[in-house]
């Protein structure tokens, strides 16, 4: 990972927007084209790391699975190592599950038992906001587990979705690159 200091840019000039994906009516923002970027990638760590630098924290969870790419690159910047929170049926050994609401049903989540120690500061990292349910879950499964949340990274935010207000009025801090205001 590069120490000098990326430049600045604006991040929704390289994502890429895919209406009527997966279906019509959704506006798909999708994060690959920042992922393939080098400078990218180096201002999207160099921010978190801004923000979150000064912070304690002992791990960086990443939700499947874009959240897992910008995990792994904050956890090499931050010193520390990757948590993984997956869907359900993906990890083995014993695992905690949440269950939460998604905008058509629901969904599970799942933790390892032993991949946080009591006490751990996690930040919780994914690609993208929307109504918040994802994160909420993760959250939760870090606290069940006994971890303590030191924050949410989202490269981009969904703000009329209200996911990242609903973690902020929990207490919880989030920081995100990009926000799109009803687009």
């Amino acid at each position: 990972m590069g120490t000098t200091k990326a430049k600045q840019f604006d991040l929704r000039d390289i994502v890429a927007s895919y209406p009527d994906f997966p279906k019509p009516g959704i506006l798909f923002r999708d994060i690959n084209p920042v992922f393939r970027r080098n400078d990218a990638l180096n201002y999207i760590i160099d921010e978190f790391y801004r923000a979150y630098g000064k912070a304690k924290v002992d791990a960086v969870a990443g939700i499947e699975s874009r959240g897992f790419v910008l995990a792994t690159a904050l956890a090499l910047k931050f010193g520390k190592g990757v948590v993984m929170i997956r869907k359900a049926g993906k990890l083995p050994g014993k695992t905690l599950k949440k269950s939460y609401d998604i905008e058509y049903g629901s969904a599970v989540m799942e933790l390892q038992q032993n991949a946080i120690s009591k006490g751990e500061s996690v930040l919780i990292a994914d690609d993208l906001i929307a109504t918040g349910g994802t994160a909420v879950a993760a959250a939760q499964l870090v606290e069940e587990i006994g971890g303590k949340v030191a924050g949410f990274a989202f490269i981009i935010e969904l703000s009329d979705l209200h996911g990242a207000d609903r973690l902020r009025k929990m207490g919880y801090k989030v920081q995100s690159l990009v926000t799109y205001h009803g687009e």
